[in-house]
């Protein structure tokens, strides 16, 4: 497969204008015969065939503006292992300017593509590499283009196609999984993250007690003696917002991706209330029947990863909120009581905070009530 691009018309001229063309495809031509006119802002210029061969496909209609290195036809009978040039010639007056077309294989093609990383609504391309697009299947939103101001050219459709023969399709994220990588995104962003790490001894805990609902009571213990960490930050105001509430987000995983749906005044209800509505939120996300109220509003969040598995993580705050406290996989330690090895029940714990809104030692203080909490009976 082999392209014949517009090439370099001389004296600065970056784009011209079809005028005609005088070939067809399945057309067979000769090196040199001429196959399209085009208008610069100069003259009109005939255009020659840089090779005999026969034409498969023509790019553009008469009235399409087409810039110098966009395709202008496509060969039928080139091989596609072909690593070598097209050169052509155009006569511009007396002139006479050497071109030369990058194909598809050759060796010292970068294939680097940044998927995802325009906007679907907004695609910087021309109407012929929209042709060239469509006609090596390439989906333009998961391309990114190295023209000026980011429009995209034909060689990175063609290195999006390579990609996609070599490694297979990048698919677009839709719903939830785009959601979060928004989110995601904004939150590397803007937040100042630091991450404390430490373990506290849980061998007090009853037979049978609930994990989540001791770290959802031992959050709003804390948020009720160090409230500078249930808050709200402001990044472009530097503004903070305490918060009475303690409206807790609890990370839910599903196939779907990560939902964190709210739960409200964890302070002021009972666990057997507590852990009825949390159960209730986990049956709403898996239906996907939750309100959409009920997924905002957090002024703190908790990730309960280790009922799956890990030990530690840097958990990710999503703005405003300044928070997340994320809990490890529990497993059993040997540790010095009274002088004596014994085997207790450890929780290893994470907490994230937003190093504009708080200090170290608030974030420190916050972790040790948590811990206290967490290792009373």
């Amino acid at each position: 497969m082999r392209y014949f691009k517009l090439p370099d018309l001389g004296e600065g001229l970056q784009e011209a204008e079809i005028v005609e063309w005088h070939i067809k495809a399945g057309d067979t031509v000769a090196e040199d015969q001429v196959i399209l006119s085009v208008e610069t802002a100069k003259a009109i210029v005939d255009v020659p065939s840089p090779c005999a061969g026969k034409i498969l496909t023509l790019f553009g209609d008469a009235g399409d503006q087409v810039h110098v290195g966009e395709p202008l036809l496509e060969y039928a009978d080139a091989q596609d292992d072909d690593s070598g040039t097209v050169v052509g010639k155009v006569k511009t007056g007396s002139r006479e300017v050497e071109t030369e077309d990058f194909i598809i294989g050759s060796p010292e093609q970068n294939v680097s593509v940044q998927a995802g990383s325009r906007n679907s609504d907004r695609i910087l391309a021309t109407p012929l590499i929209k042709a060239l697009a469509k006609r090596l299947d390439v989906d333009l939103t998961q391309v990114a283009g190295s023209g000026t101001h980011g429009l995209i050219t034909a060689d990175d459709v063609e290195k999006a196609a390579q990609v996609r023969d070599d490694f297979g399709t990048a698919h677009t994220l839709k719903g939830v999984r785009r959601v979060m990588a928004k989110n995601m995104a904004r939150a590397h962003s803007e937040v100042v993250g630091v991450t404390l790490y430490d373990d506290v001894d849980i061998h007090a805990w009853k037979k049978g007690e609930d994990p989540t609902m001791r770290l959802v009571r031992a959050i709003g213990v804390a948020c009720k003696e160090a409230p500078q960490l249930n808050a709200w930050f402001d990044g472009n105001n530097l503004s903070l917002r305490l918060i009475e509430r303690v409206d807790l987000g609890i990370a839910v995983d599903t196939p779907d991706g990560l939902f964190v749906p709210v739960l409200r005044d964890i302070s002021g209800r009972s666990v057997k209330d507590l852990r009825k509505g949390l159960d209730n939120l986990r049956e709403a996300v898996k239906s996907r029947k939750i309100p959409p109220q009920e997924m905002s509003g957090a002024t703190i969040t908790l990730s309960n990863f280790g009922t799956i598995a890990g030990r530690y993580a840097n958990p990710v705050i999503v703005p405003p909120t300044v928070a997340i406290l994320g809990a490890g996989r529990m497993r059993d330690e040997v540790v010095a009581v009274d002088g004596k090895p014994l085997v207790h029940r450890m929780l290893p714990l994470s907490l994230t905070f937003d190093h504009r809104a708080a200090s170290g030692g608030e974030a420190a203080r916050f972790l040790a009530i948590v811990m206290r909490d967490l290792a009373q009976t």
